[in-house]
């Protein structure tokens, strides 16, 4: 894990993810470390959304790879990093995957990509300050 940054109140940590499917257990438990502040279903939203880029970066991207997680009071940006060139495009869901990024849409009030020459950073934003949906 890279040490803490910050900018103003923004707090920027970083973690390296290495070439396997094994690193998603690993990622999950930093990002709870990192989130054990929060409230229990802020906390799993998080995870699942940095999860699924994990994942997407992991399967369809190339090394290496970091993902940060940027974070200021009430709000959250997830940022997943590869050296893959060609852009994350979603998948008509089917029974052998494609619904990463609908999950990913429907738990974030945005997210996208920026192009590097490098690579590639898929990002999404949180918005920690909206309510808990009711399960009614």
């Amino acid at each position: 894990m890279q040490p803490t940054r910050t900018h103003d109140d923004l707090r920027v940590v970083a973690l390296e993810v290495a070439d396997d499917f094994g690193e998603l257990p690993a990622v999950r438990a930093w990002a709870h470390r990192v989130l054990r502040d929060l409230p229990e279903h802020q906390r799993l939203d998080v995870v699942l959304v940095l999860d699924e880029l994990t994942s997407n970066a992991l399967r369809h991207g190339e090394p290496p790879r970091q993902v940060r997680l940027l974070r200021k009071r009430g709000w959250i940006c997830l940022e997943v990093d590869d050296a893959c060139l060609d852009p994350a495009c979603r998948r008509t869901p089917s029974d052998s995957g494609g619904h990463g990024l609908e999950v990913v849409d429907a738990i974030t009030v945005s997210w996208g990509q920026r192009q590097r020459s490098t690579g590639k950073t898929v990002w999404a934003e949180i918005d920690l300050t909206r309510p808990a949906k009711d399960d009614d």
